[in-house]
């Protein structure tokens, strides 16, 4: 069987096929795969919050990032093992209203 595995580099995402099988697959309550191993060795593992959010996602490459989220769902930090993050603001109706990241970009959205 060909799996598609992405891979992040410093570059960008890349796309490998590769002849793979998965050998263990772990779920959490709510269905979420929250392990996935494959016959080659590669691994990931996953957390959801209450919500069913994303938020912490690491492999056996070592890449990892965490994700934060407001009562409302929206993303509002994320920082991988690349030291990259970037951070959110949202108004009271959920509009990004404020950006940030770790290269110095600041954006203000006017609604």
């Amino acid at each position: 069987m060909y799996t598609n595995v992405y891979t992040r580099g410093g570059g960008g995402c890349f796309k490998i096929n590769i002849m793979v099988e998965i050998v263990k697959q772990e779920f959490d309550n709510n269905g979420n795969v929250i392990y996935q191993e494959w016959s080659n060795g590669y691994w990931f593992k996953r957390e959801y919050d209450s919500n069913g959010n994303l938020i912490y996602y690491e492999d056996s490459s070592g890449y990892w990032f965490k994700r934060k989220f407001d009562d409302n769902g929206n993303e509002i930090y994320c920082e991988d093992s690349y030291e990259i993050w970037y951070k959110c603001d949202y108004d009271s109706n959920g509009n990004k209203i404020y950006y940030e990241n770790s290269k110095g970009k600041q954006i203000h959205y006017i609604i």
